[in-house]
């Protein structure tokens, strides 16, 4: 049921959703007695719109996520495993294709390959089905595989669990999967915005992970202060981080994680 609100809900509350649902009512009140009210929620809608597209609210919803964890510090020592979360392949699209097809996000499986390449005594898992509220026989982790073998990294060396459709699922199957044993340090890599949430799942499955951030989409504080020349940019960035709150709440709330919002 989580899952399934999840995808319903929750897609329906992010800004370029629910601006547009906002907008719609609008038009159709136009037609009715609540002309007036129907004028209001149009300009409000293209105000919304505005604002999450141009203005810095991405950024200021995605700095404080980003900014939570650090850069792992290689100093400590080789790690004796690597999970890198799923996310970045899109399922559909690769099947349709017969190809692996990636979206935003691919700097978990660049990243996660150099890391398998510098250390090659660590083992290596690969965590991700399908996110789709109507899944296919197509997993991302069946893709991962091949772009892993077209990096240097041979398949006999990867883990890959394949069932998760959510990031709560990647923790707990993969716990399950790799048992880790009482010392062992495994790096996780995920997008820095994403890592927050991930930490406390990992963590509340009783996970002992070492955060690896990648994939920023903030340069510094100063893109606090700084307008988006392309709406869809700026959509997408606010869309991103509201997701992410949005998830970061829910997750407490169910008790899926221990704290609102995780720390080092």
């Amino acid at each position: 049921m989580f899952f399934i609100l999840s995808k319903t809900i929750g897609i329906l509350l992010l800004p370029a959703n629910s601006l547009i649902g906002l907008g719609l009512i609008g038009i159709v009140l136009l037609a009715t007695r609540l002309a007036p009210l129907g004028r209001k929620l149009l300009v409000v809608s293209v105000l919304l719109l505005a604002i999450c597209g141009f203005s810095p609210l991405g950024y200021a919803l995605l700095y404080p996520l980003e900014s939570r964890f650090p850069p792992w510090d290689a100093a400590r020592g080789a790690p004796d495993g690597i999970i890198i979360l799923g996310g970045p392949i899109d399922t559909d699209i690769s099947a349709a294709h017969n190809m692996p097809v990636t979206r935003s996000g691919a700097d978990r499986l660049i990243e996660g390959a150099a890391l398998a390449s510098r250390y090659p005594n660590a083992r290596v898992l690969f965590t991700g089905g399908s996110a789709n509220l109507i899944s296919t026989d197509a997993k991302e982790a069946d893709y991962a595989a091949e772009i892993f073998a077209s990096l240097g990294i041979p398949k006999t060396r990867l883990i890959m669990e394949r069932l998760s459709r959510n990031t709560y699922e990647n923790a707990e199957f993969s716990r399950a999967m790799v048992a880790p044993k009482t010392g062992e340090r495994w790096l996780l890599v995920t997008s820095a915005y994403h890592m927050p949430r991930s930490v406390g799942l990992f963590r509340k499955a009783g996970f002992t992970i070492e955060p690896y951030p990648v994939d920023w989409r903030v340069g510094s504080r100063a893109d606090l202060l700084t307008f988006t020349n392309f709406s869809v940019d700026g959509l997408a960035r606010t869309d991103t981080g509201l997701r992410e709150w949005i998830g970061l709440v829910a997750y407490w709330a169910t008790g899926r994680t221990a704290e609102l919002f995780p720390k080092p």
